[in-house]
């Protein structure tokens, strides 16, 4: 088949549905071609390499790449955000229609609606079938995040979700919560499969190791690793009272690994606060995470206590378990149940300092054994049901239908 991703963010920007799928549909004997924008998240500034015109032709590891122009903005300004997310799907529709080759299905990736909303004009022109991939529910994720309140704009963007449901020809979720939503909001269940997400296996399973640096901060230490953004979302001022909790343990360490708009706020706690067992580790590429997570002891998954959250599955929860190390869940929900059918872990309570803590102190007191085992059952785990190759055989399936119909 012949395949148009069409997802506002692709590698080198981290992402986890970016040159790793594009690759194994490629591997598993499909045409790829990938239209994206420049790449600037999560900083919001264009990567070293790139400069910004109009439009780029490139090719990554044996894939077509057309990047088009954007705003690039990340900032937690909702304006500018929403100026970042039109410009580029304004680009993707005029370059989708006039400048890529016919493809027999389109698959877009959601977040920003716009993506969606670009796919449909392309559709309309080229006659192409969209699969809709849903990462975030909005208008909910908008609302619980903090990045709109004002509920006519809320109330707008729901509307034009339901006419992108209508409109593509498939969707899928990445767990059963989203596609329990979907359904109360009138999407057909047949038109709705389930993929769980894969991560970065080669990137961060054969990475090169954590600089000297990192490995004399994290050397003699239990290594509690946070990785990823770090927003209100993530509302991590909950894990750096944990760490206040714990001080008197010398050997407990947390590791925030990555950036974000609330960064530079939670290292200024740590001078005010005297919070000593915390270290921050600027935001690297994924070719270097996977060596600092091989130096940790427990990875950290947390997400700010909502609704909304206990019906998804947080990306670094795969990255984590393809590593082989114990997790600690602090989402309830479908993202707590994948760690306890795995066995590979705790779940804690979302910004639950107690609860968080027990959990810390529950896995830093098993025995290396014990602890060993929790991160064979989490490598065990991915491999059978979360990896990319079992992932991409699914979407296959999934084209392959819409493509058909």
């Amino acid at each position: 088949m012949k395949i148009l991703l069409l997802t506002q963010w692709f590698d080198p920007e981290p992402t986890f549905k970016g040159l790793a799928f594009a690759k194994e549909l490629k591997r598993q004997g499909h045409e790829v071609q990938v239209l994206t924008g420049f790449p600037n998240y999560p900083g919001g500034k264009i990567y070293d390499g790139y400069k910004l015109r109009l439009c780029q032709r490139e090719e990554i590891e044996g894939i077509s790449i057309l990047r088009v122009a954007l705003y690039p903005n990340h900032d937690s300004s909702a304006l500018k955000r929403i100026f970042n997310y039109i410009s580029f799907a304004f680009m993707a529709m005029l370059f989708g229609i006039f400048a890529t080759k016919k493809a027999d299905v389109i698959y877009a990736y959601h977040p920003p609606l716009t993506v969606g909303i670009a796919a449909i004009f392309i559709k309309l022109f080229r006659r192409t079938p969209i699969v809709y991939d849903i990462q975030d529910m909005w208008p909910d994720t908008l609302k619980a995040t903090g990045m709109l309140n004002n509920n006519k704009i809320l109330n707008l963007i729901n509307s034009v979700c339901k006419l992108v449901y209508r409109s593509v020809d498939h969707i899928v979720v990445l767990c059963p919560g989203f596609k329990k939503l979907l359904i109360e909001r009138d999407v057909p269940e047949e038109k709705i499969s389930i993929i769980y997400n894969w991560c970065d296996e080669q990137g961060l399973t054969q990475a090169q190791p954590a600089k000297i640096e990192y490995q004399q901060l994290m050397q003699n230490k239990f290594n509690i690793v946070f990785a990823g953004n770090m927003g209100k979302a993530q509302a991590l001022d909950s894990i750096l009272d944990v760490a206040k909790k714990v001080q008197h343990i010398q050997e407990i360490q947390f590791v925030f690994v990555g950036g974000g708009t609330e960064t530079e706020r939670l290292k200024q706690r740590l001078t005010t606060e005297n919070i000593s067992n915390t270290i921050f580790i600027p935001r690297m590429p994924m070719a270097e995470v996977g060596g600092v997570l091989k130096l940790s002891n427990l990875l950290l998954v947390h997400l700010k206590k909502d609704p909304l959250f206990e019906i998804t599955v947080p990306s670094k929860t795969q990255a984590y378990m393809a590593m082989g190390k114990p997790v600690l869940m602090a989402v309830a929900g479908d993202a707590a149940d994948l760690v306890e059918r795995a066995e590979c872990g705790c779940i804690a309570i979302s910004e639950d300092v107690a609860s968080i803590q027990q959990a810390v102190l529950k896995i830093y007191h098993l025995s290396d054994s014990e602890k060993a085992n929790m991160g064979r059952n989490a490598s065990y785990f991915y491999e059978e049901k979360l990896s990319v190759k079992s992932g991409v055989g699914q979407f296959i399936e999934v084209f392959r239908k819409v493509y058909k119909c």
